[in-house]
């Protein structure tokens, strides 16, 4: 699998209809990077409606953390345990992405 496409066994789901999901990758390199405490900073500031998730690898080693954002497929990276109120305040319950921490990849800047 190339690191540089979205992997292609993403579901294609409806933002509408699908429920909210945060996917915390923990996999060997996301986990070096300190994906663990990423997702304890989740867990303790629970949304209602969004489900919290510990991830199996997604695609992107050596970017991390990942964090997926689904039904919406955003993707953060590099996110940092001190980060994680943030994300939570603006973009799960404020609907807004926190663009200085979208990963480059899916989401350019320019």
């Amino acid at each position: 699998m190339s690191n540089t496409t979205q992997p292609s066994h993403s579901p294609t789901l409806d933002p509408n209809t699908s429920p909210r999901c945060v996917r915390v990758c923990q996999n060997r390199s996301c986990k070096k990077q300190g994906a663990l405490g990423v997702l304890a900073a989740f867990v303790a500031l629970p949304v209602p409606g969004v489900m919290v998730t510990a991830s199996g690898c997604l695609g992107q080693c050596g970017n991390g953390p990942m964090v997926l954002v689904l039904p919406e497929m955003v993707w953060y990276s590099g996110v940092q345990p001190s980060e994680v109120p943030l994300l939570v305040e603006q973009h799960l319950l404020g609907a807004q992405r926190v663009k200085q921490m979208l990963y480059y990849r899916f989401h350019p800047q320019g």
